[in-house]
């Protein structure tokens, strides 16, 4: 086997999950060239690991609104892949859209069985079908997919994401000697934390803040905590400079969005909040890596709109941890000896 297609899609934190399985499989067959079918918006995530030879970005996001406008794109895209007769077409990700891609391809395909794939319909494109627990983490789901579909042995080590640091490329502007990176946003509501909350944090913290931001309602919110706390916003970035800042921290508070998961691949030390979703099924993987899961009796609903409003502060799972216990858990890092407060 050569050539192999990889299908997964979705938002940064999925892909970053996808990394360790292509480390398990770029050691275990080297001779393996990987193509990876991914969101243009995060085309990055796959340049950096070394296993990657091309990627086919799509946007299948525009696409779905108008399917008439996105002929031609949704054609070069089924063009390109063509070119190539692949050995393998494994689909990551087990959704209508990705087996649909997975169709297009030329090559034999594979992906998750009926019993472990996210839409039983993708199976149905599938000829080669492999097991993987729903109980089991997203990362480990992968690498047992890999290492069925490619027919090797599946490491018993700890996840290693394989990213080429020097891929990242160094913002134009100087950051301070040292730093911590507090990650606010999140794209689910459920997923939030309460701004009250965010600003006490900051103030107990001795040293610069850095407050990252993706679009403009961040920004906005990002700029509310810079002026009540004197934090840094930073300016837009791409992923490569965003990563630049995130290697170099000493380290990060983060909801569970894409840039926690990448915060861990590079094993920076972190606390990351978990409401609406399981910590133990999606959670920032590492030794230095502190989950608090909210403690409500709706908590984890995997909900992106709370079922239970209350009229205190919002939302209320992510609302029941306190600055205080956040506080608390950097310490514990200080206390196995990852990082220090001063």
């Amino acid at each position: 086997m050569k050539k192999v297609l990889f299908i997964k899609l979705t938002s940064l934190g999925d892909l970053i999950h996808a990394l360790p399985a292509l480390t398990d499989a770029h050691r275990a067959r080297p001779e393996i060239e990987f193509d990876w079918v991914i969101d243009e918006n995060f085309r990055e995530v796959a340049s950096l690991h070394p296993a990657i030879v091309r990627t086919y970005p799509t946007n299948h996001r525009k696409w779905r609104k108008n399917l008439f406008r996105s002929f031609g794109p949704i054609c070069r895209l089924i063009k390109n892949m063509r070119k190539t007769d692949y050995d393998l077409v494994l689909d990551g990700q087990g959704n209508f859209k990705s087996a649909l891609i997975a169709l297009f391809a030329k090559g034999v395909r594979a992906g998750f069985d009926r019993e472990s794939v996210r839409e039983t319909i993708a199976q149905l494109a599938y000829q080669r079908k492999y097991g993987a627990s729903w109980q089991i983490h997203a990362i480990d789901r992968l690498r047992r997919l890999f290492a069925s579909a490619l027919d090797y042995p599946l490491p018993n080590t700890l996840p290693d994401f394989g990213i080429r640091r020097e891929w990242f490329r160094k913002p134009a502007f100087e950051l301070p000697p040292s730093f911590f990176v507090f990650v606010h946003n999140a794209t689910w509501e459920t997923k939030l934390w309460p701004e009250a909350h965010w600003i006490e944090l900051i103030r107990k913290v001795n040293g610069p803040v850095l407050l990252p931001w993706g679009n403009a309602k961040e920004k906005e919110r990002a700029d509310r905590l810079g002026a009540a706390t004197g934090a840094i916003v930073l300016p837009r970035l791409s992923l490569l400079e965003i990563g630049y800042v995130l290697s170099r921290a000493k380290a990060c508070v983060c909801l569970d969005t894409g840039l926690s998961h990448l915060a861990a691949a590079l094993k920076i030390p972190s606390v990351t909040l978990y409401g609406s979703t399981d910590a133990g099924l999606i959670g920032a993987s590492g030794d230095v890596q502190i989950h608090l899961q909210a403690k409500r009796f709706c908590a984890p609903c995997d909900q992106k709109s709370c079922r239970y409003p209350s009229g205190g502060l919002f939302p209320p799972c992510t609302a029941e941890i306190t600055p205080d216990a956040v506080y608390k858990s950097l310490f514990k890092l200080v206390a196995i000896g990852k990082l220090s407060l001063v």
